[in-house]
């Protein structure tokens, strides 16, 4: 199987929607929905900043929740798509939980094992491996991380800055 027009763009889209509400939340916008015999079984958004623990990306929410529906830890048959890159967590539990195809938009250049620094996923080593589609949507998948990390910098800068005029209030007694 190959990228198929039309169809991948149509579940990327839901997988941005998703990657919406992770941003909407704090989270770093990374989206993502399983897909079974043409329906989604699945979907997800991160929620490492929520939770506070390690292991909340979306992919692995995706899947935990298409296991619990289907009743099998085996998602035989299934495409997941995400808007970056799996990293090699999400990698792990894309092979162990059969998924037979992964759709991402925007490659992870620090942390990508689907073809980036390395393909965890098309492995043949392992007892399975999936078909992996790079790129579909990625511009918009891609603009979404940078408009989060720029704002992220941004508010970072202003409370230092704020931070500092604060001391130098503090210091001198001035009371703008």
């Amino acid at each position: 199987m190959e990228h198929v027009p039309g169809k991948d763009e149509l579940y990327m889209k839901e997988a941005i929607a998703e990657a919406q509400k992770a941003t909407e939340l704090g989270e770093v916008p990374i989206g993502a929905v399983l897909v079974m015999d043409g329906e989604i079984i699945a979907r997800a958004h991160n929620l490492r900043e929520c939770r506070q623990n390690a292991i909340a990306h979306a992919e692995l929410l995706a899947i935990d929740e298409a296991c619990k529906k289907t009743g099998s830890w085996r998602l035989e048959g299934a495409t997941l798509y995400v808007t970056l890159e799996p990293c090699a967590m999400c990698a792990g539990a894309i092979v162990l939980s059969r998924v037979e195809r992964v759709v991402y938009g925007a490659a992870d250049p620090k942390g990508g094992c689907a073809g980036t620094l390395m393909n965890l996923l098309e492995e043949s080593r392992f007892n399975h491996q999936c078909e992996v589609v790079s790129g579909v949507l990625d511009a918009e998948c891609g603009r979404m991380l940078s408009d989060f990390f720029r704002s992220l910098r941004e508010k970072k800068k202003e409370a230092k800055r704020r931070a500092r005029m604060e001391s130098v209030e503090g210091e001198t007694g001035i009371d703008r």
